[in-house]
């Protein structure tokens, strides 16, 4: 039988060899004990990688500098502007928004759903990042990873109606990796609705909403592939998470998992990706549940109240 698997590289002599290379003769070195941290890679990337049981590589999934896709260096140079200064009232998971029934097409999920997902970017001397947000009131409370905001730099947010305002990181919970940004100058948004955990099922179909790559307003879709997962990167620990075959990539960090109610059911966090050098979606990506989310939203708005 024709053996068709790929073999994962490894380092030998300073170029990259496979394990079945058979031309060459190269016998490939005993791998550490696992889990291991990959070693810096090219291009300026800054998210963190880490090999889970010499399988898959782990990496959060916000854009940084050109390592987001060439596409996502145009928006970060975008410079943001304000609009009308109004407040109002923030609401955390059960705001009204509009829903959308289970016998309803998808598209119809995404028309709802959309204006409630946002792309969040913060541009430092150095480096710029970008990656994604829910709206969780109307005057543009949002809610989004930590690993998004954890760099120094300005932060703005845009709109899907592709408004760009000023924001700043009013709270964080490293611990959950999600922080809230207070958009400025905005009112009437559409705040998202967040489903309950016992809602969601292995197999549900499921939407992710995002800017991966810096391509803002994308939808993927696919289904829910397991339940209570945990997820280390190296630098961060998350248990519980769901697992989901919709592509998620560098950008959709912070975005909206959705189910075909137009609920939230987690917010995108991270991916496993086939090597180090290959970093896009391969179908396996993780979510912090909404039950996780909303609790977490609530201890940080107790923060800036």
């Amino acid at each position: 039988m024709t053996d068709l698997m790929s073999r994962p590289p490894y380092y030998q002599g300073g170029h990259e060899a496979y394990a079945d290379d058979r031309d060459n003769h190269i016998t490939p070195p005993p791998p550490p004990d696992p889990p291991y941290v990959m070693p810096p890679s090219g291009g300026g990337r800054r998210w963190p990688r880490r090999v889970a049981g010499g399988a898959a590589v782990l990496a959060l999934v916000a854009g940084g500098g050109t390592a987001g896709g060439v596409l996502a260096e145009r928006y970060l140079i975008d410079h943001p502007t304000s609009a009308d200064t109004t407040t109002s009232s923030t609401a955390a998971a059960a705001t009204s928004t509009a829903t959308v029934t289970e016998g309803d097409d998808l598209a119809a999920v995404v028309k709802a759903v959309q204006p409630s997902i946002v792309t969040v970017m913060v541009d430092g001397q150095q480096s710029s990042a970008i990656g994604s947000g829910v709206i969780i009131s109307s005057d543009g409370l949002i809610v989004t990873n930590n690993h998004v905001i954890s760099e120094d730099g300005t932060v703005s947010v845009r709109l899907s109606s592709g408004q760009t305002v000023p924001a700043k990181v009013v709270a964080t919970d490293t611990t959950h990796d999600l922080a809230l940004v207070q958009a400025t100058g905005l009112s009437g948004l559409t705040p998202a609705t967040f489903a309950a955990d016992d809602s969601v099922a292995v197999g549900d179909t499921v939407l992710a909403f995002g800017a991966p790559l810096g391509l803002e307003n994308t939808v993927t879709s696919g289904i829910v592939s397991a339940l209570d997962r945990s997820v280390d990167t190296g630098t961060e620990k998350l248990s519980g998470l769901f697992q989901t075959d919709a592509a998620i990539n560098q950008g959709n960090s912070g975005g909206a998992l959705v189910d075909t109610s137009g609920h939230v059911i987690g917010i995108n966090v991270a991916i496993a990706t086939a090597s180090d050098t290959d970093s896009g979606s391969i179908g396996v990506g993780f979510a912090i549940p909404a039950d996780t989310v909303t609790s977490a939203i609530k201890q940080m708005e107790s923060q800036i109240n």
